[in-house]
Parts: C-alpha cells; sequence; structure tokens
C-alpha cells in the first residue's frame, strides 16, 4: 500500500488578529507551510499529494483554486504525484475546456505526474455557483468525458443539450498519454459502484464512517469494476482512503483537541447542508456517526480506538494502516495539516511516515491477496 499525502489548507480560528488582517495573516502561513511540508513529502517517498477544491468553508478548507497550488508545486517537487482532489466539475463551476487547460497545463510542468480526481461538489457550493445539483451527477459524467476528449483529439466539438463547444484545439495536451489516470470522489456505496463501473479510481475516507463501512464501499466498488464501462480513455482500477493522521509516542492534548474541532466542524458542516438532501435511510447508512457526534455522545478518542484516524507512534499507524490494506485499500490519503496542530508537528509526522511507516507498508502483503 502507498502513503498519499492531502491537503485543503486548515485555517481554525481564532486567527489571532482582526479581520482582514488576522484572516489573510493566517491563510499566508498556512500555505507557505504547506508547501514546506509537502517538499519534505516529496523528499521521504510519499506516492501523491492531493489539493481539494472547496469554496466558502470557513476555517477548514482554504483551497478553491488547486491549479495554482499544484502548479507552484510542480517546480518545488521531484517524484510525488500531484492529484487534483477533487476538481469540482458540474458544468457551473468551471467550463471544462478551463478544465482541460489547466490539469493539462499542470501535467506538463510536472513533467507527467498529475492525478486528476473529479466530484460533484456540496450544496453549499452549488447554490453559490447556481448548480442544480439535481442535474450534478449527470453533468459529472458529461464533463469528464468532454475533458477527456479534448485531452485526447487534435481538434475537438461537441453539442449536447447541457453543453456545446465549437470545433477549436486545445491546448496544451497533457505529456500522459492520453491523459493522467482519472478518479472519482465516492462517499456511498452508490457512488463507489459509479466509480468502478466507469473505469475510474475510487477516492474515499473513513473520517465519518466505520471501516466496516468503508469495507462495503471498496466491495462495490471492485464489483462494479469487474465489467467497466469506461468514460475516459485509461481505466484505473485503484482504491484510496483518506483520514487524520498524526505520529506521537504521546499525542499532545493540542492533537485531541484538534480532532474534537475537526469532527465537530466537519459534523456541523453536514448537518446544515448535506442532511437536507438525503431521505432517513440514506443518511443513516452513509453517516451513521453523525447524529451521535452532533449530541456529544461519541468521545474523540473512539474514532482512532476504531481505527478510522491514525494516531501513535510508527508502530501503531503500521498496525492501523495495515487493517486499511486488508480492506483493500492500495493508497491511504494521509491527512497531516489540520485543526491547531503546529508546522514542526507535521513536519516530524511526515518524516515519520515517510522513514518509518512506507517501508512497512510497501512489504506488506494483504490479507486480502493472501
Amino acid at each position: 500500500m502507498d502513503l498519499d499525502v492531502l491537503y485543503e489548507i486548515d485555517v481554525p480560528k481564532p486567527w489571532n488578529g482582526p479581520h482582514p488582517h488576522g484572516q489573510r495573516a493566517a491563510e499566508q502561513r498556512a500555505y507557505r507551510e504547506a508547501v514546506e511540508q509537502i517538499r519534505l513529502a516529496d523528499r521521504v517517498g510519499f506516492r501523491t499529494v492531493w489539493a481539494v477544491e472547496h469554496h466558502f468553508r470557513e476555517g477548514r478548507s482554504h483551497c478553491p483554486a488547486p491549479e495554482v497550488l499544484l502548479g507552484h508545486l510542480a517546480a518545488l517537487t521531484e517524484r510525488i504525484r500531484l492529484g487534483f482532489g477533487v476538481t469540482l466539475t458540474p458544468f457551473g463551476f468551471t467550463p471544462p475546456q478551463r478544465i482541460a487547460e489547466k490539469v493539462a497545463a499542470v501535467d506538463v510542468l510536472s513533467g507527467g505526474r498529475v492525478e486528476w480526481g473529479t466530484g460533484r461538489s456540496t450544496p453549499m457550493e452549488q447554490t453559490a455557483f447556481g448548480v442544480d445539483r439535481e442535474q450534478s451527477r449527470a453533468d459529472w459524467k458529461e464533463a469528464v468525458e468532454i475533458v477527456t476528449g479534448m485531452w485526447r483529439e487534435e481538434y475537438f466539438e461537441y453539442a449536447s443539450e447541457r453543453f456545446t463547444f465549437p470545433r477549436r484545439m486545445v491546448t496544451p495536451k497533457p505529456v500522459q498519454d492520453p491523459h493522467p489516470p482519472v478518479w472519482m470522489a465516492a462517499t456511498s456505496e452508490g457512488s463507489a459502484e459509479v466509480a468502478g463501473a466507469s473505469g475510474l479510481g475510487l477516492l474515499s475516507f473513513s473520517i465519518m464512517q466505520p471501516l466496516e463501512s468503508m469495507a462495503r464501499q471498496v466491495a462495490a466498488y471492485r464489483e462494479a469494476a469487474r465489467s467497466p464501462l469506461p468514460i475516459s480513455d485509461v481505466t484505473t482500477d485503484r482504491v484510496s482512503a483518506y483520514t487524520l493522521v498524526h505520529a506521537a509516542e504521546r499525542p499532545s492534548r493540542r492533537v485531541w483537541d484538534s480532532v474534537a474541532w475537526w469532527y465537530s466542524n466537519l459534523a456541523q458542516f453536514t448537518l446544515d447542508w448535506e442532511l437536507p438532501h438525503l431521505g432517513p435511510e440514506e443518511r443513516e447508512k452513509t453517516f451513521p456517526l453523525l447524529t451521535p457526534i452532533i449530541r456529544g455522545e461519541v468521545p474523540v478518542r473512539d474514532f482512532d480506538e476504531g481505527d478510522m484516524i491514525l494516531i501513535g507512534d510508527a508502530e501503531t499507524i503500521v498496525r492501523k494502516a495495515k487493517r486499511y490494506a486488508d480492506l483493500g485499500v492500495d493508497q491511504l490519503i494521509c491527512y497531516v495539516q489540520w485543526g491547531y496542530l503546529e508546522h514542526q508537528e507535521i513536519l516530524r509526522t511526515i518524516e515519520i511516515l515517510g522513514k518509518e511507516v512506507r517501508p512497512e507498508l510497501a512489504r506488506y502483503r494483504p490479507a486480502r491477496a493472501a
């Protein structure tokens, strides 16, 4: 199993100063530190860095333009792959031709190191950009087909009820031929099936669900991937899962406070923006722990004890991570910059993961493959 790292650029309040100066200083520091951390991840052997596109997520995700961050990193790193994790593809966010141009440009600048993740976004973002939630799944699929077509064909033209594009050469073309690997973000068994059936890699997570629930998603993906009908020119049969990771022999109070902040923030966001759009059965199946979290019924250490997050020394993290490998996860995406963690703590985590954890996981042969 490979190790990846993911960045949303957490900038939690308080910002140690009134708006706008406190916010601006905190955001600038978070970006500077993230770049230094990712450069270290490159040196110690992480496979991919994923940069998340989100909008308006106050405090928890200040990375609305991953192509800018990844383009910067293309010049500062040598081996680590650069993942769009994910690009919001429904038509109201960014026209497909602009997505094709930006992603391909990063692939050129990095010498062919891009992984392209795709997704539909959240109601908070959709309403601000005028995206129809009911249409977003169809838009996502059509946009993926259009973007990969723009990369594949010398000249591209297209017409449908939702999108029209005249015959044009879309430049640049990506280094990877015919195009970078394509992934899809999934939060349920149904969406995992769509990813597998579409021939796309699966971007999953364990943060808000027990590992047993994630195991069902992986199984649904693997079954659907047995006979895919690919919507791109590259079939990607890989599973990734992202979660909070922190390496420390004796985690400090700040670590657990950061876990509590992160979970309460995510739970409140989900309550405000996701639950109204889910029926009771789907809500309970997709987010079984949400209501207990909001009620304060789940101690933060329960997430660690259930291996939904990975906190501890190198040996502990290896033991926990092997459970993910046994479930069928190919790439463990380590979310290391979260909450109130300090820069030096995060650098130390990355170093331990790269030098002590990664070699052990590279040698491990999962029980599923035994």
